[in-house]
């Protein structure tokens, strides 16, 4: 078993110094790169392998990596909501937790935090990642996984979200669905299909759906739901799917505001069931039914993924989805 002597040797601190740390004594006053040294050599030695419960008590110093567009508020303020949620748990758990919205930022002062929470889908690349890897390995990206080789993460089972749109829609005896999304993007900003997408499409044939029709490009924001509300009218006229699932309630603003302007009546016309469950889902006319995203629960799966990440680097990576539950408004129900 790894003794305090071995790992003062090694860290070149003194062996109090060492066991008031990982005893966590209230009274020892250290920085935080001295901390963070000590506890990487405790680390590297095995020590929280025995003791896997020191790191939680020792209130490790971690970085929130918040990165928004700033473009789009409806989208920003969920990513805003996500960031409170982390604060509030942090603060329950004592940790404290310092915010960067620059990766070269993060990077500079890496060395007296013990690992990072990474929020937001601002354009970032994969050498910027790398380079935040090589000197802060433990890393939890939270609704989005832009190098999973590289650090964990945590998100919403998208895929089961929309798979249970489906059940239900076809439950209620639906038969004619649509789907209303925007494209996801690669790290060099190149675009791809949505894991929303491209589920919808495959179970529908999976159950059977034989009228489907999917209207799925560009950003989320509302401007582009407002478009493509506007390409389904042009197509469809008035007929229109019995359903839309919609990929998150920022584009499902944009499609109300058309459908309204258009008379289109929601959901006497087409029902609509939208993901994300944000608080303007419950203002717009008709109230959105919408899958919810618990973000604190969220945030305390994210921030326990993470003490186990920086109790243990050799682990594999870790990339766990957490299910939402159906909130039921006047669009559908």
């Amino acid at each position: 078993m790894t003794t305090i002597k071995e790992i003062a040797a090694k860290s070149g601190y003194s062996p109090a110094t060492v066991s008031r740390l990982l005893s966590n004594d209230p009274r020892l006053s250290v920085t935080s790169e001295t901390k963070s040294k000590i506890l990487k050599v405790a680390n590297e030695l095995g020590y929280f392998k025995k003791n896997s419960n020191k790191i939680t008590n020792l209130r490790p110093e971690i970085a929130l990596l918040y990165r928004v567009n700033g473009n789009e508020q409806l989208q920003d303020e969920y990513f805003s909501f996500l960031r409170d949620a982390l604060k509030k748990v942090a603060k329950e758990k004592e940790i404290n937790l310092t915010i960067f919205t620059s990766v070269s930022e993060l990077v500079k002062q890496a060395s007296i935090f013990q690992g990072f929470l990474g929020v937001g889908t601002a354009e970032i690349s994969y050498k910027e990642l790398e380079r935040l890897h090589d000197v802060l390995p433990s890393g939890i990206f939270i609704d989005i996984n832009p190098a999973p080789s590289l650090f964990d993460s945590v998100q919403p089972n998208l895929e089961l979200t929309v798979q249970d749109a489906i059940e239900k829609l076809l439950s209620r005896g639906y038969t004619n669905l649509g789907y209303i999304g925007a494209e996801s993007f690669t790290l060099d900003h190149k675009p791809q299909r949505d894991i929303r997408e491209i589920t919808f499409t495959e179970y529908c044939k999976t159950r059977g759906v034989k009228k489907t029709e999917v209207f799925a490009k560009g950003i989320v924001s509302v401007k582009n739901g407002y478009q493509l509300a506007k390409e389904v009218v042009t197509k469809l006229g008035k007929s229109l799917p019995d359903a839309f699932i919609i990929a998150s309630d920022t584009l499902s603003v944009g499609v109300l505001q058309y459908f309204n302007e258009v008379g289109i009546r929601v959901p006497k016309d087409t029902a609509i069931i939208s993901i994300n469950n944000s608080e303007v889902a419950k203002y717009i006319s008709p109230p959105l039914t919408s899958y919810n995203i618990d973000q604190v629960a969220l945030s305390k799966l994210a921030i326990s993924v993470l003490l186990m990440r920086i109790t243990n680097y050799e682990l594999p990576k870790v990339h766990v989805t957490m299910n939402t539950d159906l909130i039921v408004r006047k669009s559908f129900n």
